[in-house]
Formats: C-alpha cells, sequence, structure tokens
C-alpha cells in the first residue's frame, strides 16, 4: 500500500502534468492544425492567426467587443501562443511551475472574462476550477516529481528569485 504523502504528492504532479499538457496541446494544436480545434488550412504555420477564430466567434458578453478588436493581431498571436508554450513546458517539466502557474491562472481569468456569463453556470464554469488547481499548484512544491524541477530548484539563479521555482 502507498503511503499517503506519496499518494498525495503522485496526485500534485499528475496534475501538473496534465494542466501542462492542455497548453502544450493548444500551442501545437494551433501552431500545426492537427485537426481538433483548429484545422490544418488555419495553422498559424500557414499563415493564419491563432486567436482570430476564439476571439471574433466564440466571445461574448458585455466585453466581448474588447476581445473581438484584438483578433487576429500578430502581437496577440505571439503573446498567445508563446504563453501556451511557456505555460505547458513549465508545468510538464516541473521547473518555473509558480511563474508558469500564475500565468494559466491569468490566462484562465482572461479566458472567463471573454466568455462572460458562462453558458451552463453564470458564475462557475471550467475556466475557474482549472485556475484554482494551478492556484493550489503555484502554492504547493510540485516541482519535486515527475521532472526537472529538482535539479531546477538546485540552481543558484532560482535560489535567489523564489518565483522561478
Amino acid at each position: 500500500m502507498m503511503n499517503p504523502l506519496r499518494r498525495y504528492r503522485l496526485l500534485k504532479s499528475t496534475v501538473r502534468i496534465t494542466m501542462g499538457f492542455i497548453f502544450l496541446w493548444a500551442f501545437f494544436d494551433k501552431l500545426l492544425g492537427l485537426g481538433f480545434a483548429t484545422t490544418s488550412d488555419k495553422a498559424w504555420i500557414n499563415g493564419f492567426s491563432p486567436t482570430t477564430g476564439f476571439l471574433t466567434y466564440a466571445t461574448q458578453g458585455p466585453l466581448a467587443w474588447i476581445y473581438q478588436s484584438l483578433a487576429g493581431n500578430p502581437v496577440i498571436d505571439w503573446i498567445y501562443m508563446l504563453g501556451m508554450l511557456g505555460i505547458g513546458l513549465g508545468l510538464v517539466l516541473g521547473i518555473m511551475v509558480r511563474l508558469a502557474g500564475y500565468g494559466a491562472i491569468t490566462f484562465m481569468v482572461i479566458l472567463w472574462f471573454a466568455l462572460l456569463f458562462p453558458e451552463n453556470n453564470p458564475i462557475v464554469d471550467e475556466h475557474v476550477i482549472y485556475a484554482l488547481l494551478l492556484l493550489w499548484l503555484t502554492r504547493t512544491n510540485t516541482t519535486q516529481q515527475f521532472g526537472f524541477g529538482k535539479w531546477w530548484c538546485s540552481l543558484p539563479f532560482v535560489k535567489q528569485h523564489p518565483m522561478l521555482r
């Protein structure tokens, strides 16, 4: 039988890695058009903006006009894509989990406001749940198992700057 502390650490690591995979998948799907949320003809590598579809057609509510005005902006495209890649790699690899987590929380809050008010519940949707899970990850030490976190946290620069843990 597995030690309860070990089970807890395994759960934290599993949540960290799966949350990271959500962001990595979004990055690769938009980059390559894997045929799930993005078809190959609308892939970023084929010259299509990775933010146009969502920001133009999926946003709703009182703030939709703000998001729609950002659709297709190359700066927003780069911020989105680099954010998805950085968050995904940080969480999957177990490095910069705090920074990646806070970035992901910010992204989830932005998405929640873009979809105001969520379709099935006016307050809580998957973005809120993801943000809460990410907050839990940033406030607990999830870097020590299944990744490069132990090595990363031992680096002098990271020791001097705890936000990079």
